[in-house]
């Protein structure tokens, strides 16, 4: 058994790293509803621009966008990944990792290539040390990412669609479900599957100048952003939401771990006592002897 000094030691460095974690919860929790109102004040914009595409489809349906075609033939796709710039947020990362190991490997088995656009520097670091093909990659955006960060990013992908390189762009980052639930999902960013008729407004007070055909292309180009934007703000929240949660289990972990070091340390006091009273009691005999 590790003596009483040792012991008090340990029980000393874990106090500290306690200390360290529940401030990361606290600070974690307050960041937590900053980023949740972020990642709400994007959602209008992202469905009204959605809205809008599919009134300038149906105004003008003869004109079809490149963004709007579906290729028969898919011999290499795209995908944005979006991950955390720092850790400690629990298995969020890796659960996104893990999800986009399984589609690369489902597309291999159909002798289709992935190419890589990587977002965040957990995703740069993990993505880099493996065999996979990344062509683009940003990091260092922040708790409160810019579109401006990400349009380098995102214009190489199209720019890869328009000219053929890849036939099918998908978008993987973390959805928000609650503060316990954060799941990784991956949606198709192009083609761009245009709301039905039936699912948008039957009345719309649009004026297109010049036409709905020139409009398209600019529209189009803003929604595809706004995925890309929303979908990294989104996953802000769940890296907050994650850290917090991770956080408080360390805390807790390190309650339970100082309660078994004090019960060591008891015990080690307790031996320590009751091995110098067996010393003096046996000194004493002696002495009488």
């Amino acid at each position: 058994m590790a003596n009483l000094k040792e012991i008090r030691s340990k029980i000393g460095s874990v106090k500290n790293t306690q200390k360290i974690t529940r401030a990361m919860e606290m600070v974690a929790a307050s960041k937590l509803r900053r980023t949740q109102q972020r990642m709400e004040a994007t959602r209008p914009y992202a469905d009204k621009i959605r809205t809008a595409v599919g009134h300038l489809y149906q105004a003008n349906p003869e004109y079809r966008h490149p963004y709007l075609i579906e290729r028969e033939s898919i011999k290499r796709v795209g995908y944005i990944v979006i991950s955390t710039d720092r850790g400690l947020c629990g298995g969020l990362n890796t659960n996104t990792f893990r999800k986009l190991i399984n589609e690369i490997g489902e597309w291999k088995d159909k002798g289709v290539e992935v190419d890589l656009c990587l977002i965040g520097a957990k995703a740069t670091q993990f993505f880099r040390s493996i065999d996979v093909n990344v062509v683009a990659a940003a990091q260092n955006l922040g708790e409160n990412p810019q579109v401006a960060d990400l349009l380098g990013a995102i214009k190489l992908m199209l720019d890869s669609y328009t000219d053929g390189t890849i036939d099918r762009l998908f978008l993987l980052h973390n959805v928000y479900k609650n503060t316990m639930s954060q799941v990784p999902d991956v949606k198709t960013l192009i083609p761009v599957d245009a709301p039905d008729a039936d699912d948008l407004p039957k009345h719309w007070d649009y004026i297109y100048e010049p036409d709905a055909a020139d409009l398209l292309d600019g529209v189009l180009m803003r929604y595809i952003e706004s995925q890309v934007y929303r979908g990294a703000v989104e996953n802000v929240a769940c890296e907050m939401a994650s850290k917090m949660v991770a956080m408080k289990s360390a805390t807790d972990n390190a309650g339970k771990m100082i309660d078994t070091l004090e019960t060591a340390a008891n015990k080690a006091r307790q031996a320590a006592i009751t091995q110098e009273i067996s010393e003096i009691v046996g000194g004493a005999a002696a002495v009488s002897d």
